[in-house]
């Protein structure tokens, strides 16, 4: 419980001084539209493909866990009523349809409804679980939970769950594609500390209490532990939440690819016939790669993992940390004025090195024991998501 809400605290704090970082440098380089721009700026040409290539696999990656956590609440709504395979089909056709609109700007109003339905999934979830644990024998007195970590706690579990919070505090990656069509760049300052302030406290809420009244036993993810009428409610309730924000995550992933492609044609405004073809296959290309994704790693926080690791962990802390040594300082980084933020952005890119290297390897390591013990399901098979 202590070292899950500090770290939730303490990530988040540092997601939204990076977030400003990346702000700052939109302002003093407003060609940016995308994080491979940045890239560039970086690291040349070698920095464009490579953040680009990153940027692409991160979103897509992005997309299939949300495609997969679609496939959980239909399995869970349904009670199992068909092939897994299926309702991840359902899911991927949901999530191209919302990501159909190539602009922010056409689909802002689905905003307010995801935040109104992840409140409101939260909210019930947290209530449940309190409501179960209180009316059962003994009370919250006999849930299994530690201010502590738990004994035995192996190093791939521990920073698992690490990443899984790294991976909810991602919102640097698309920052620079928002900041494009915002009418007002300077306002992000705003828009990050809200965003990030709420998402401290949600988390850090949410995960404290579903904790104290669930114990060791909370699933992933979360809704699963409200119990199985509320459980369905929950998810329900929560659909919006999935397939919005999954599908934002491929619209912005689109316009990046679509973009690069047809930079200098009036087709990159996919207003004409062949704009909107070529932007309806690569919408439906992308989220037949993340279905697929969805499909051939069916373990939620193992892929969170993976991700976290792989990507956010750059986009998120070591690349802000290299954009303020080689964009925004100003002298040397030893002079009195930089100093204290020499340091700080220092110790971001250590925290983004560590996150890479051990988040990988401890994603490795569960998957290996999983397939040890017999735990995991095959790919691409009709059995349940547990």
């Amino acid at each position: 419980m202590v070292a899950g809400v500090i770290l939730t605290v303490g990530i988040g704090l540092v997601a939204i001084y990076t977030s400003h970082i990346i702000g700052q440098v939109k302002l003093a380089f407003p060609h940016v539209a995308h994080y491979a721009d940045a890239g560039r700026l970086l690291m040349g040409r070698f920095g464009y493909e490579l953040l680009g290539a990153m940027f692409a696999l991160e979103l897509t990656f992005s997309v299939g866990s949300h495609c997969l956590t679609g496939t959980i609440a239909f399995l869970n709504l349904s009670n199992n009523g068909a092939c897994s395979v299926v309702f991840g089909v359902v899911s991927a056709i949901i999530l191209l349809v919302l990501a159909i609109p190539p602009s922010f700007a056409d689909v802002a109003i689905l905003g307010y409804i995801d935040f109104v339905s992840i409140m409101l999934a939260i909210g019930i979830t947290i209530v449940a679980t309190a409501v179960v644990s209180g009316s059962s024998a003994g009370g919250l007195a006999q849930v299994d939970w530690s201010a502590w970590p738990k004994e035995g706690l192996s190093f791939s579990e521990a920073f698992i769950a690490i990443t899984n919070i790294v991976f909810a505090y991602s919102f640097a990656l698309c920052q620079f594609s928002f900041m494009d069509e915002m009418h007002t760049p300077r306002d992000y300052i705003k828009s990050i500390w809200a965003l990030g302030l709420i998402e401290i406290f949600i988390y850090t809420v949410t995960g404290g209490l579903i904790y104290a009244f669930v114990g060791q036993d909370v699933q992933s993810p979360a809704l699963l532990s409200a119990g199985n009428l509320m459980a369905k409610i929950a998810f329900g309730i929560a659909l919006p939440v999935i397939f919005i924000s999954g599908s934002i995550n491929c619209t912005v992933v689109a316009r990046y690819i679509h973009g690069r492609v047809y930079k200098n044609s009036v087709v990159r405004f996919i207003n004409t016939k062949k704009g909107w073809l070529t932007w309806l296959g690569l919408v439906s290309f992308i989220t037949i790669i993340a279905w697929v994704i969805a499909e051939a790693i069916p373990f939620f926080s193992d892929l969170l993992s993976i991700v976290s690791a792989l990507f956010v962990s750059g986009f998120t802390f070591y690349f802000p940390a290299m954009m303020w040594f080689k964009l925004l300082k100003k002298g040397k980084w030893y002079a009195r004025e930089n100093l204290f933020l020499s340091v700080v952005n220092g110790a971001v890119f250590i925290i983004g090195m560590v996150v890479l290297v051990g988040g990988t390897y401890a994603a490795v390591e569960d998957i290996k024991k999983q397939y040890a013990e017999g735990t995991v399901r095959g790919a691409f098979t009709c059995a349940p998501i547990s």
